[in-house]
């Protein structure tokens, strides 16, 4: 059964980036919640640092910075069978790339459920670690966002400069095999 955003005891950090300041909760199993500063605080939360969001601040970092193509974060996620199972399909989109509604649709098995995957990407609760960003319209347009077209759009830029930058230096862990972390040493902008 669905559960409200903030109906248990959770415990949330506020961290600034380049998209303005995100809020990240976890409630005890695993991250439940991030935020933009837009979409107001998170009722109920108590503001405090705990070694997860530590963690999760510190792959937000990462993210931002180019380094992380991957979260590796336990995740506590509240939502229908229908909004999980689109929320599981989010996660193997792969950084740097897009897909359409549509797309997803078909990965979940329900091709004709497009809509559907548009409202459950809207009420992801944990933006960016679980990629809904990475999700546009059909004929490539950026659509829906929680964050806002603006944030949507820096995003994806955001991830297909590393691509590039990766491309361009191949970056490996061992031959054949590239990392989720890279050492990005110097400013690609």
């Amino acid at each position: 059964m669905a559960q409200e955003r903030g109906t248990e005891q959770k415990s949330v950090r506020y961290i600034g980036s380049p998209v303005g300041e995100i809020g990240i909760a976890e409630d005890g199993k695993g991250i439940s919640d991030l935020f933009f500063s837009g979409e107001g605080k998170l009722p109920g939360a108590k503001e405090q640092d705990t070694a997860l969001l530590d963690k999760a601040a510190a792959q937000l970092g990462e993210y931002f910075s180019g380094k992380r193509l991957r979260f590796d974060l336990p995740l506590s996620l509240t939502g229908t069978d229908f909004q999980t199972s689109v929320w599981k399909a989010l996660l193997e989109i792969p950084y740097g790339k897009t897909c359409s509604y549509k797309d997803v649709a078909e990965k979940i098995g329900s091709p004709k459920a497009f809509r559907a995957v548009g409202m459950a990407n809207h009420r992801n609760p944990v933006s960016i670690i679980v990629p809904c960003h990475r999700v546009i319209g059909q004929d490539g347009s950026l659509v829906g966002y929680g964050g806002g077209l603006p944030v949507k759009d820096f995003l994806l830029r955001l991830e297909r400069r590393y691509v590039m930058y990766r491309e361009m230096h191949i970056i490996e862990d061992e031959p054949g095999k590239a990392t989720d972390i890279v050492d990005v040493d110097k400013e690609i902008w």
